[in-house]
């Protein structure tokens, strides 16, 4: 189905204060650029601010990507060589500090978003039900980020409002208070009553909006990541019995592609269109990175056909990963072989190592799931392969029944926690359990979402991230023809104490005499 896009106003204001040259720039106005405190007056401005909104979520996705994915343990950094991308290193091996670019730009990002949704909140009257659900969509996003910013740093400021001059440098705030925002946020965009609804499974017109059943899932997962874990199951069951999302039962290896944008199992992604003339303006360097190194791999047969070649190679599995698989499913598991791949599978397929060449930050094993196929670009762009139009996928069906499991298990209903977690390995066509675990639910999240920005953060919450993440970086591997070899290890490495919290970044304590440094953090 066509999507359809919220119209896109980019207006940029010029102030000239020039008085000597003031008859020279005595220049007739054509239409009312209009100022903060009267554009946000009609539906159309509503909703134009709101695109606005919607664009800074896609493009922080970015980082809030690659960071989270490269803090956990399911992938290697990879690239081109050692020292390719030394800033997405230091993240994968727990070299980094307090200055340290991705972290920066994310926090700053979140805190953009939050700007552009407080512009909504603030000034737009909800005197129409346009503008009120526009003000809904905005606090869901205000919501959002606080999420990232509470679960990664713990104690960065709430910003629920625009700030005044006198405000601009806020102090720390509690998590508690982060929660309460986040919380507070959700349940009145909610309780508004305003945010669509689909009106089935297969309706993606809808989910390309906000939905009442999106800001649900992430109200049960504000509360699953506090402990609130009846208040939790409450909320996720919402989103289940709606009967508006459902698992995807087609091809497996197809769910993150562009053929499934907006499926029925998709809560929340960030929009791409396949549209050729807006091709290099929603251009991103998202699938160009985790593309397999093309200039080490030759491609013949299956492959040559179907894969979208210039790309770079970052984000490659861990062994540990695979054998995760392969203890939960055996070698010739369905999810398994839909998700990765090994090289001698990859050798059959059509792709091999060129001569003397080598994979940096590989152990053998490839990500299958996010290969990048030339069915997924705009235009296949192999000089820089940065045109595709798979949306950025941020939450999908399968955890808010991994999370309403883990709710329901640590409320004591084992009964719905069974129901829902074979639910998970029905589709991944395994055996039902006939009783549960907190491991269980562990071992299928980290299946289930491999490389969907969801592993870290669970890591932390369940206190397990020291015992998984503690000795990662302490040895980097490299894929040769003839097999994997060890040729880079560092003296400092993996997750500390310090690490429950990224830091502050550098540049927010150097401009911001109120903010302090989180814990083990210089």
């Amino acid at each position: 189905m066509k999507k359809t896009y919220i119209a896109i106003l980019i207006m940029t204001c010029l102030g000239l204060g020039m008085n000597s040259c003031e008859d020279r720039l005595d220049i007739a106005k054509h239409g009312n650029m209009g100022s903060q405190e009267t554009f946000y007056s009609t539906d159309e401005e509503a909703e134009q601010a709101l695109a606005s909104l919607y664009i800074s979520f896609r493009s922080n996705y970015f980082n809030w990507f690659f960071l989270k994915n490269l803090l956990s343990d399911d992938v290697w950094c990879g690239g081109g060589s050692r020292g390719d991308n030394a800033e997405m290193e230091k993240l994968n091996e727990y070299t980094f500090g307090t200055d340290h670019s991705i972290v920066q730009s994310l926090y700053s990002g979140l805190y953009s978003i939050i700007y552009k949704a407080n512009l909504i909140i603030d000034q737009v009257e909800p005197s129409t039900t346009s503008m009120q659900r526009c003000i809904a969509e905005a606090r869901f996003f205000r919501a959002w980020a606080h999420f990232e910013l509470v679960t990664l740093w713990g104690t960065a400021p709430v910003v629920d409002h625009l700030l005044s001059t006198s405000e601009y440098r806020p102090s720390n705030s509690t998590s508690e208070d982060l929660w309460t925002a986040i919380e507070t946020d959700l349940t009145t965009a909610i309780d508004a009553g305003v945010l669509p609804s689909k009106s089935d499974v297969n309706d993606q017109e809808t989910g390309i909006r906000i939905t009442k059943e999106t800001a649900e899932a992430y109200l049960g997962k504000a509360y699953l990541f506090q402990a609130k874990y009846t208040e939790a199951a409450q909320v996720l069951e919402k989103v289940i019995q709606s009967g508006k999302y459902a698992l995807y039962t087609g091809d497996y290896d197809q769910l993150l592609h562009a053929v499934n944008n907006n499926c029925c199992e998709s809560m929340l992604e960030a929009q791409l269109r396949n549209d050729s003339e807006q091709a290099w303006a929603q251009m991103t360097m998202l699938y160009l990175m985790q593309g397999w190194r093309t200039d080490k791999l030759l491609y013949s047969g299956q492959a040559s056909t179907e894969i979208a070649t210039g790309t770079y190679g970052f984000l490659n599995p861990r062994k540990s990963l695979y054998d995760a698989f392969v203890a939960e499913e055996g070698a010739d598991g369905y999810r398994l072989n839909s998700t990765l791949r090994t090289y001698d599978q990859m050798q059959q397929y059509g792709i091999s190592i060129q001569p003397g060449a080598y994979l940096y930050g590989n152990e053998g094993y490839f990500m299958w799931k996010t290969r990048p196929l030339k069915a997924d670009c705009i235009m296949d762009a192999p000089y820089f392969q940065a045109l595709q139009y798979n949306d950025m996928r941020v939450m999908r069906y399968a955890e808010v029944l991994l999370m309403a499991a883990e709710a329901y298990l640590q409320a004591g209903n084992q009964a719905k926690a069974l129901e829902y977690i074979n639910m998970i390995r029905t589709r991944a066509k395994l055996a039902s359990l006939t009783s549960v675990t907190l491991q269980d639910v562990k071992n299928e999240k980290q299946l289930e979402l491999c490389l969907e920005s969801v592993r870290y953060q669970d890591l932390v919450r369940w206190g397990d991230a020291q015992q998984v993440l503690g000795e990662q970086g302490q040895q980097i591997p490299s894929l040769t023809a003839s097999g994997v070899q060890w040729n880079y290890k560092n003296d400092t490495y993996g997750y500390q104490e310090r690490n429950k919290l990224l830091p502050i970044p550098l540049k927010e304590i150097e401009l911001n005499p109120n903010i302090t440094q989180n814990e083990g953090w210089q």
